[in-house]
């Protein structure tokens, strides 16, 4: 499988309207309209199997880019809705076409495994000291796994891998994260 930057995404299958839209989306998501965004990579992604896989990742991008530019959520939140409408829908997909449900089946396990780390992440700042005190023994065998996970895991990508440790580490302060700390995992997710 061929090796591609940050900037490089297949998304020559578009025709040239469509591509400009979702490089727009991928840098500046607040300029377009991110619910036709997420309606364009899901409908691809239910045609081409490929494009499936590597839709994960642009919707990743997209996510983070929205969140560092707007601090929003409007395209994971209109990506879900879609995804839910698409799911509760998977039987007559099934019986229409096995491709269509292989290419949804492979769309939604990339997105949740580019946005798992993410949103485990985030739910850990808010409500991790919380969890902590409501069961110690518990919160232990998660931050163990999650230890080998950033360890182990070799196919984890290096954003993965730069949460896993960031939360590693705001637990082990305490749940809280030193102005050092901060400064390092937050100017290396936006640079």
């Amino acid at each position: 499988m061929e090796t591609l930057s940050k900037e490089e995404y297949k998304i020559q299958s578009f025709d040239l309207e469509t591509q400009n839209l979702l490089k727009t989306a991928l840098k500046d998501p607040g300029s377009v309209d991110l619910e036709k965004v997420s309606n364009v990579i899901v409908d691809q992604s239910l045609k081409d199997q490929i494009f499936s896989r590597e839709a994960g990742r642009i919707c990743y991008t997209i996510v983070q880019a929205e969140a560092n530019q707007t601090n929003g959520n409007v395209f994971r939140r209109n990506l879900l809705n879609r995804l839910q409408q698409e799911f509760k829908a998977r039987e007559e997909t099934r019986q229409r076409s096995t491709q269509e449900w292989v290419c949804l089946v492979s769309f939604i396990c990339n997105i949740f495994d580019y946005l798992k780390v993410d949103c485990l992440v985030l739910q850990l700042h808010r409500i991790g000291d919380q969890l902590e005190k409501m069961n110690l023994q518990l919160m232990d065998e998660l931050f163990n796994l999650l230890r080998d996970g950033f360890l182990l895991q070799e196919d984890l990508s290096s954003m993965g891998r730069l949460l896993l440790l960031e939360i590693l580490e705001f637990r082990a302060g305490g749940w809280i994260l030193c102005e050092t700390a901060q400064k390092y995992y937050y100017s290396e997710v936006t640079d």
